[in-house]
């Protein structure tokens, strides 16, 4: 027999409110200050959508909807979705600026400009990179920076199982990230033949 708790039978006391008065400061989030090295986990460096929300866009988004994401969110970056909630590729900040991809677009489907859409300059999933957090976990910063020079690319997705024998995205790691952690510019660096010359030429010291 189920024992019924009845509202009559439960007891709720007010709390005693108290002035603000000598209260003058807020609380803030601690920074984290822990320095990022070439020895230092990859893991440091993932964007990880199991705690940061990934920002996505729908395939069917107009070019400008796209470019106004990126500017409210902040990022370079963005995630496309199909109407089924399928994740089919990326559109990136230089392909919304400037990149040829649009040009190409109205010319293939005879359409203006503000007809455009993500889909249509996307870079679709069978063109992309990615890297299991498996074996992200065992790996350093200096892998992930080995990694990226050699493949060129300014981002490389992170997978992980989903359950069904499938694969999803679990986050996201790209080549500025890297570069603010290490104050290095992956993008432009000086020639040298290995990254820890690299750090030597701009920084006077090995990380």
């Amino acid at each position: 027999m189920v024992n019924t708790i009845h509202p009559s039978k439960i007891h709720f006391s007010a709390l005693a409110l108290e002035n603000l008065d000598g209260v003058s400061g807020i609380v803030q989030p601690v920074a984290q200050t822990q320095s990022v090295t070439l020895e230092s986990s990859a893991t440091m460096l993932v964007t990880d959508f199991s705690v940061s929300h990934p920002y996505t866009l729908s395939t069917g988004s107009s070019i400008a909807q796209a470019l106004e994401t990126m500017k409210q969110a902040g990022v370079r970056l963005l995630m496309l979705v199909n109407a089924s909630g399928n994740f089919t590729g990326v559109v990136n900040a230089r392909e919304l600026i400037g990149g040829r991809r649009i040009t190409l677009a109205m010319q293939k489907h005879q359409i203006g400009r503000d007809e455009v859409t993500a889909e249509m300059i996307q870079t679709p999933r069978s063109e992309l990179h990615s890297l299991s957090y498996a074996k992200i976990s065992h790996a350093s910063v200096g892998d992930l920076v080995e990694t990226l020079k050699s493949s060129g690319d300014q981002h490389v997705l992170i997978t992980e199982p989903d359950g069904s024998g499938g694969s999803r995205i679990r986050g996201i790691i790209s080549a500025s990230n890297i570069s603010r952690a290490l104050g290095v510019d992956l993008n432009h660096p000086p020639e040298a033949r290995t990254f820890s010359s690299i750090c030597q030429v701009l920084l006077g010291h090995d990380l």
